[in-house]
């Protein structure tokens, strides 16, 4: 069952595109738009992985395990930051809330 009813979208293509784009989708037995969509998709799941996932090498991996086992002392400019980010939090936990 479809979450969401089915959207339109529109586009405009040159017709060296229009041809290019029907002959992969005759290749592959889909109509423009399956094949359009399709496509779009997998790029939009490429994209979102590759800006969603870091990849370390050992050598950071095991800098970045030794960091979270063993933090660096906080120093001066750790602190102010830490006193302004809980003073802007007092701030806006201490305003009004305002009507809908």
């Amino acid at each position: 069952m479809p979450d969401q009813a089915s959207k339109r979208l529109t586009t405009r293509v040159s017709g060296s595109a229009q041809q290019k784009l029907q002959i992969a989708a005759d290749l592959v037995g889909a109509t423009v738009n399956q094949f359009v969509v399709q496509a779009a998709i997998e790029k939009a799941n490429r994209i979102i992985e590759s800006e969603s996932v870091m990849l370390l090498s050992p050598r950071e991996s095991a800098r970045l395990l030794e960091l979270i086992d063993n933090p660096p002392a906080r120093n001066r400019k750790f602190l102010e930051a830490k006193a302004r980010y809980e003073r802007m939090k007092g701030d806006a936990d201490s305003s009004p809330e305002q009507a809908p």
